[in-house]
C-alpha cells in the first residue's frame, strides 16, 4: 500500500512541475510580444515610424529573439499604422 500512495505523490509532483514549466513558456512568449511591441511603439515616438521589420528592431533597438523557440509573424501595413504581431512558439520533439 505504501509504494502505491509513493508512485502516486511523485505523479502529482512530477505533474505539477509540467504545469509550471508551461505556464512560464506561456510567460516568456507573452513577455517577448509585451517587449517588442513597446519597441515598436518607442520606434514611432523617436523615429517617426513604425520598424519595416522584425530585423530593424534587432538591428536598431538591441531585441534578440530566440529563434531556435520563437517564430515571430511581423506584418507592417504602413510606416504610420501599428504593425500586426503574433509571437508563437514552435513545438518542441520530445
Amino acid at each position: 500500500m505504501l509504494p502505491i500512495i509513493a508512485i502516486l505523490v511523485l505523479g502529482c509532483f512530477l505533474g505539477g512541475i509540467s504545469n509550471l514549466s508551461k505556464g512560464h513558456a506561456e510567460e516568456d512568449k507573452q513577455r517577448l510580444e509585451e517587449v517588442l511591441r513597446q519597441n515598436v511603439v518607442a520606434c514611432y515616438a523617436t523615429e517617426g515610424f513604425y520598424p519595416p521589420d522584425i530585423a530593424y528592431l534587432e538591428e536598431h533597438y538591441g531585441i534578440q529573439i530566440d529563434k531556435s523557440r520563437y517564430v515571430v509573424k511581423y506584418t507592417a501595413i504602413a510606416e504610420n499604422l501599428m504593425p500586426d504581431i503574433t509571437v508563437l512558439e514552435k513545438q518542441s520533439h520530445e
